[in-house]
């Protein structure tokens, strides 16, 4: 009997499954995993030849069938890898905001830490051949929204993506690197050390290629999808008209996620497609501060709708607000909620009773507000629960 795990590995490596595949299978099954058990005759009209002669003769010999062997060298590389994790689309560490997107991944490949995909996250993309400008900006808006609370998801490219994955590091924040091939591949290679950090800082890697998955062309619009699924909001620093950066930021749309765009000259060929994203309605930013302050609400409100919702069925399991894991809050933030008790309480009285400078207690703040945890109401705080 395999496991949830080894099984979901198992339908992904046939031929000409993939992700529209699995779901496919989903709409005509109870469960795609259920494929496995159909008599053989069955499976024939669910998949084609190649795939149904693939998975007939696992059955008949698992260890010595190709897909058996490929299956066996999966789980002993995971199995290997103290820093991986599976995730299944219904295992609770599995990000929510991902599971509402159309056709989500079924299994995400994650090396780090898998609870900071739960995190508010801002998306930072744009251009591989940026100016010196626009990677200032991707860092400098990278640092600031890792400051206040804010994971930072990008594609480790070149350009844009490094700048925005330095920023957050350099403000010892989270950030999350999609990744367009196999987690057991860094491409471009010289960003293995940039990755290294990247996991080493509390961040993670994540993919839902197959191991060895090389970098296609065609996995990277696939990839823009997961950036924009797991991110709160989605921001376009530089980028062309024809970009893979327009792609995120369409997904984002599609996905009903906010999209924000930083304006440049109008002789400037990489600031075309962020003028082309504000005329068809992204939010033109000039400062950090305004996506924080556009995103704030919106998590709070968030967190606040799941805490409300009724027990509800997803596709595989029964999820429910106490089962949405709880933000990650570091030591400096837990003694700020302590200090700060259950009754609203003004600014001056939590820096007296905080030690704290305006400044940095501001900052913590609003951490706290974009993960639901407090709210403002006029002069003071008040935890939301």
């Amino acid at each position: 009997m395999l496991s949830p795990l080894a099984a979901t590995l198992l339908i992904l490596r046939l031929p000409d499954i993939g992700v529209a595949g699995y779901w496919r299978l989903q709409e005509l099954l109870d469960h795609p995993l259920q494929l496995l058990d159909l008599p053989t005759q069955s499976l024939r009209s669910l998949l084609k030849s190649p795939a149904a002669d693939m998975l007939s003769q696992f059955r008949s010999n698992p260890e010595a069938s190709e897909i058996g062997r490929k299956l066996a060298a999966d789980l002993a590389y995971i199995e290997s890898q103290s820093n991986l994790q599976c995730l299944v689309y219904d295992d609770p560490l599995y990000p929510r905001l991902l599971r509402e997107i159309p056709r989500p991944p079924p299994l995400l490949y994650v090396r780090g830490d898998p609870t900071c995909l739960s995190l508010p996250q801002l998306a930072i993309v744009g251009s591989r051949n940026p100016s010196g400008g626009g990677s200032e900006n991707a860092e400098r808006f990278a640092h600031y929204l890792a400051e206040r609370g804010f994971a930072i998801t990008s594609g480790l490219a070149l350009g844009i993506d490094a700048a925005a994955h330095r920023g957050a590091l350099r403000a010892k924040g989270k950030t999350i690197a999609v990744m367009g091939t196999g987690i057991d591949l860094v491409y471009p290679s010289r960003h293995r050390q940039l990755a290294q950090e990247i996991i080493d800082s509390g961040g993670a890697l994540v993919s839902e290629f197959p191991l060895g998955t090389a970098s296609h062309a065609c996995n990277f619009p696939q990839r823009n999808r997961i950036i924009s699924g797991l991110s709160g909001g989605t921001l376009v620093v530089e980028a062309a008209v024809q970009s893979g950066s327009l792609i995120t930021a369409s997904y984002a749309l599609q996905h009903d996620r906010e999209v924000f765009a930083i304006p440049g000259s109008i002789h400037n060929p990489l600031a075309r497609g962020c003028h082309q994203l504000i005329r068809q309605g992204a939010t033109l930013v000039e400062t950090a501060q305004d996506i924080v302050d556009q995103l704030a609400g919106l998590f709070s409100y968030k967190r606040q709708e799941l805490r409300a919702a009724p027990p509800q069925e997803d596709l595989f399991v029964t999820t429910t607000a106490e089962n949405i894991a709880e933000p990650e809050l570091d030591q400096h933030e837990q003694e700020l909620l302590q200090a700060l008790g259950y009754d609203p309480l003004p600014m001056d009285l939590l820096a007296e009773r905080t030690g704290l400078d305006i400044g940095n207690l501001s900052a913590q703040l609003i951490g706290l507000e974009i993960k639901g945890l407090v709210q403002q109401i006029g002069a003071s705080y008040q935890r939301t629960s």
